[in-house]
């Protein structure tokens, strides 16, 4: 007897040779479509919503989730196409396709036909399920943050100067500044929108150290909004579950915004993948060869790896040599500590070219701004030398 999820092609009745052609309905596909979908096989899922789209092409249901899906699986352009096909030419009351079109655009990074397409959203369904979020990014794209007429990230001098006022503020002045200011509150949201990923993670977090209603809305604003990293989105979910555990907020996840609570949703974590600790394995190979590296050196190595992964989430590096990364790995601890590795070396050991470990390290350097930390604490144990002195 055959798999219950393979369709059969051809059925034949007892011992007659009579063979009768069998097409499963669209119904069965559909389903199947998207339960691969929820268990994220989106190979499998793509060829059910296909087949179901093959046996009943009229019904833009069917168009409909095969367009979700593409988007799911980052095909954008594609999921596009069909949302537009399903307005001009099928059913012009799934307006939803207009608000999903708006956010592939937003992730085009072309915010010009995303704003057309919110706007359109809500002329249709001023009343629709997401007219909402689409209020909030049209709101947000005529603010500083998503200025339509050129690039309006942060400089580094900028970027610079704003992390280091985030991170001298304390708790109590936060709030204070939060609750008052609108000028203060500009200046944060041009951070958090425009920043570096490390000066919108400060952010986040000092919001969540705040514990107010008014850092609590910034952080639901920003949890909502479709075009940040989903690592960003999850440091803010966390703060948020800090300061209040049973709340319920929408998120954008996986191609559609949904409500959770927080008492209930898991904050995913990184799978640990046995080629992530074989990289880890290969760089402690390589120190307990010198006898210069203590226990703490370990750590620290283990600690820049993990908060690399964490970073790359929910895509994790790709390991295809362990060696290259594990010499990139090693590189960037010698470079925080100021130890005096070459990049030649290290490549020696590990038996890779020193160009594969400039690119780990370029990688890793660019995640986690390795270099600019290790200047910071040479200059702090400076400043505690000069302090011993006197």
């Amino acid at each position: 007897m055959g798999r219950i999820d393979r369709p059969k092609g051809k059925l034949t009745t007892g011992g007659d040779t009579k063979i009768i052609p069998f097409r499963q309905e669209a119904s069965y596909y559909s389903s199947k479509g998207i339960y691969y979908s929820q268990k994220n096989k989106l190979g499998k899922a793509l060829l059910h919503l296909r087949k179901a789209v093959e046996a009943e092409p009229k019904d833009p249901l069917n168009h409909y989730n095969l367009a979700c899906l593409l988007s799911k699986a980052g095909r954008l352009e594609d999921a596009n196409h069909i949302f537009k096909h399903i307005i001009r030419n099928m059913d012009r009351e799934l307006t939803e396709c207009y608000f999903f079109m708006a956010v592939n655009y937003g992730l085009m990074e072309d915010l010009e036909e995303a704003k057309r397409c919110l706007i359109k959203y809500l002329h249709v369904a001023p009343e629709g399920d997401m007219s909402d979020e689409a209020e909030d990014l049209l709101l947000a794209m005529e603010e500083e943050e998503f200025d339509m007429d050129g690039d309006c990230s942060l400089n580094t001098e900028e970027n610079e100067a704003m992390l280091q006022l985030v991170n001298e503020m304390n708790a109590v002045t936060f709030r204070e500044r939060l609750l008052e200011e609108d000028e203060f509150r500009n200046f944060l949201q041009r951070g958090l929108y425009q920043g570096s990923d490390i000066l919108k993670e400060a952010i986040i977090r000092l919001y969540g150290s705040a514990d107010c209603e008014a850092a609590r809305f910034e952080l639901s604003a920003f949890v909502r909004n479709p075009w940040i990293k989903e690592r960003l989105r999850q440091v803010a979910l966390l703060e948020l579950k800090k300061t209040a555990p049973g709340g319920r907020y929408r998120i954008f996840n996986k191609g559609s915004f949904r409500e959770v609570s927080l008492e209930a949703h898991p904050l995913p974590a990184p799978v640990w993948e046995g080629d992530w600790q074989e990289v880890l394995e290969c760089t402690y190979a390589n120190m307990h060869r010198s006898s210069y590296y203590s226990k703490e050196f370990f750590d620290d190595v283990r600690a820049i790896w993990i908060d690399f992964i964490n970073h790359c989430y929910p895509r994790g590096p790709r390991v295809g040599k362990p060696q290259t990364w594990a010499a990139g790995l090693e590189y960037c601890l010698g470079r925080f500590h100021f130890l005096g590795l070459t990049q030649k070396e290290l490549a020696a050991a590990y038996g890779v070219s020193p160009a594969s470990v400039q690119r780990k390290f370029r990688e890793i350097n660019r995640a986690l701004q390795i270099d600019r930390k290790a200047y910071r604490n040479m200059l702090d144990l400076l400043a505690d030398s000069e302090g011993e002195q006197l």
